[in-house]
């Protein structure tokens, strides 16, 4: 069994088909939290602050998948701050923190994700439908498109994604956490490439560095 570190996890939609798996998820919002415990009740979910624990247990599992929080690198946020008067804010830059400590400090397969962002990324990323990927491992693209549009009701998410929110009345906006979770199949997609080879391929490391040098 692959013992698995889910960062930021939300409500589990990376880890919903993966299978053969010991997952250890960690979510900083309880409520959020307790969602994907009713999702997954085989899991270990932990209620904490995912960029200091990865710090401290990442040598532990087999594969990490962290997704930090996209708000503060989106174009959406970006456009947003011009169009209709949101705050300007600074780009979150633990997002880059956990990606060079991965790099240089990993042993184990490992992927980062985020949004496409407004810049340039400041370490090249694989790009497949709506998503930056980093890994150390090799992530060949599929037909992902992106299948729903901003205007996508919160039935017709639940109905895209297989998750019914019905019986939870948290204190958050449901179809912003549907819309922010990642497509179960690409989530699988993802971690099949991780073990498709038995060695690290260390992608990452290899060819993506900072500035292209």
């Amino acid at each position: 069994m692959i013992k698995v570190l889910n960062l930021y996890a939300g409500i589990g939609g990376n880890r919903k088909l993966w299978e053969n798996v010991d997952v250890t998820a960690v979510e900083l919002d309880p409520d959020i939290a307790k969602i994907y415990q009713d999702f997954f009740p085989d899991d270990k979910v932990i209620v904490a602050d995912a960029h200091q624990y990865l710090l401290e247990h990442y040598s532990e599992f087999d594969f990490i998948w962290s997704s930090p929080p996209c708000p503060s690198h989106s174009r959406a946020r970006y456009w947003g701050s011009f169009g209709d008067g949101r705050t300007k804010i600074y780009p979150d830059m633990k997002l880059y923190q956990e990606i060079i400590f991965l790099q240089h400090y990993s042993k184990n397969r490992w992927v980062v994700e985020n949004v496409i962002g407004y810049y340039k990324p400041l370490i090249e990323p694989q790009k497949i439908s709506r998503h930056y990927f980093w890994a150390n491992f090799y992530i060949p693209k599929i037909d992902s498109k992106t299948l729903f549009s901003p205007k996508d009701s919160l039935p017709t998410l639940e109905k895209i994604y297989g998750v019914n929110l019905k019986k939870c009345n948290p204190g958050f906006d449901k179809r912003v956490v549907l819309r922010n979770m990642v497509n179960p199949e690409l989530g699988k997609h993802i971690f099949d490439c991780a073990f498709a080879n038995k060695d690290i391929i260390n992608y990452t490391n290899q060819l993506l560095l900072v500035g292209g040098e």
